[in-house]
């Protein structure tokens, strides 16, 4: 049993796995930033040599994200982050159209596409939202079948950054071509953790955020393959090929660039390292009755780990009751659900899933990094058991003593 001093001196042992939220900036990438800071801090616009020299920064950037995703440099343009990016296609698709039309998204997707999504609906569009299975994902024949005269575009996520579940992307974009429907993708979570090549999985538009892969946060980028075109949601100076005027943020995009470089190199080797902690989390929690495991085991993030707890003997537990023991206990994790003027809200991924409006409200995710190993893992395992047989009574953990 853990004493109690543990649960209020967080110092003792401080463990990270959150990475899904957000990651700690890199080492190369604070370089990158520093020199630009103090070296190379011109506008990218000017054409004198302080400009110059910001400008070939700018550009080295913009090829070292591109490489992360095997596409040409050109067909990349920086962003504040993925929020935005995600906006620019959703809206700027839409804009090119003086009727209303069609859409296709699905049930899981992050907030930054079905909140633009809820106001193209404000605008007369129609919005297909795509049921998923107890797995969280989309079935290609369910993504067919939504398809109308009128559809225009589909949306659908990459990798869920709530249950780590993948969607079956490749096949989706073939569909999608097939009848001449242009196809985006948000790929946040999935950037930096697995391979992505746009042109195996030809993808019209893709998000990323450089905060999600070892770099700063308020840079992202969008990716649109050659010969797209989306109406701008900014007007101004031009910058960004025209897609996003406004003075690029240089320390931050320089730091993404020097980010995706290092996660471009280090992928053959750190994607099986995370795969090995997932399942090794997984496989310590199994015997856990408290703890069912969310979203798609085969088809997921090599980061991700996910539970919710479906049976609590009608004690309250929620997720982020969980996270707040996990936190005085050292360990940063997450909850899946939205608290929102000190209400909890029941989780719409796991409604989605299937899941009741209860056990909606006690999902938590466990997202590991760089500078996550064994030993952490194990750690973990052992408190989120014994947190959970405080919290849990009158139910015997098995493999807890």
């Amino acid at each position: 049993m853990l004493c109690n001093w543990f649960f209020f001196d967080p110092k003792l042992m401080q463990i990270y796995l959150d990475y899904s939220a957000t990651t700690p900036p890199c080492s190369e990438a604070i370089a990158a930033m520093q020199s630009v800071l103090t070296e190379e801090w011109g506008n990218p616009s000017s054409i004198h040599v302080w400009g110059q020299r910001a400008a070939i920064v700018l550009e080295r950037a913009r090829v070292q994200v591109a490489r992360l995703l095997n596409a040409p440099p050109e067909a990349i343009a920086f962003t504040s982050g993925g929020t935005e990016a995600n906006n620019s296609v959703i809206l700027g698709v839409a804009r090119q159209y003086s009727t209303p039309q069609h859409i296709i998204i699905s049930s899981v997707e992050h907030s930054a596409v079905t909140r633009p999504a809820e106001l193209l609906e404000q605008w007369g569009w129609e919005v297909t939202r795509l049921p998923v299975d107890r797995g969280g994902r989309v079935s290609p024949t369910d993504f067919e079948q939504a398809f109308r005269p009128n559809t225009v575009l589909a949306s659908i996520i990459y990798g869920q950054s709530e249950i780590g579940s993948l969607q079956p992307i490749e096949s989706l974009v073939a569909i999608a071509h097939q009848h001449g429907i242009l196809f985006h993708t948000d790929a946040v979570q999935v950037a930096g953790r697995i391979p992505l090549d746009v042109q195996k999985v030809p993808v019209d538009f893709l998000s990323l955020s450089s905060h999600k892969l070892y770099g700063p946060q308020g840079a992202g980028a969008l990716y649109l393959r050659p010969g797209r075109s989306l109406v701008p949601l900014l007007g101004g100076g031009g910058q960004e090929m025209g897609l996003r005027s406004g003075t690029q943020p240089l320390p931050a995009i320089a730091g993404f660039g020097a980010a995706a470089e290092r996660a471009f190199y280090e992928l053959p080797t750190e994607t099986p390292r995370l795969i090995g902690l997932r399942d090794r989390l997984f496989d310590l929690l199994a015997d856990v009755p408290e703890l069912l495991p969310t979203g798609d085991r085969l088809h997921r993030l090599p980061h991700h780990v996910s539970f919710c707890l479906p049976t609590a003997d009608g004690i309250q537990v929620n997720g982020k009751q969980l996270v707040r023991q996990m936190n005085l206990a050292g360990i940063g994790i997450s909850s899946g659900s939205a608290c929102s003027s000190g209400t909890l809200n029941p989780s719409p991924i796991l409604l989605a899933m299937g899941f009741s409006d209860q056990e909606a409200r006690t999902g938590i995710r466990l997202t590991l990094g760089r500078q996550t190993d064994l030993a952490d893992v194990e750690w973990t395992a052992m408190v989120l058991k014994q947190i959970l047989r405080r919290m849990l009574p009158q139910r015997v953990l098995l493999g807890v003593q």
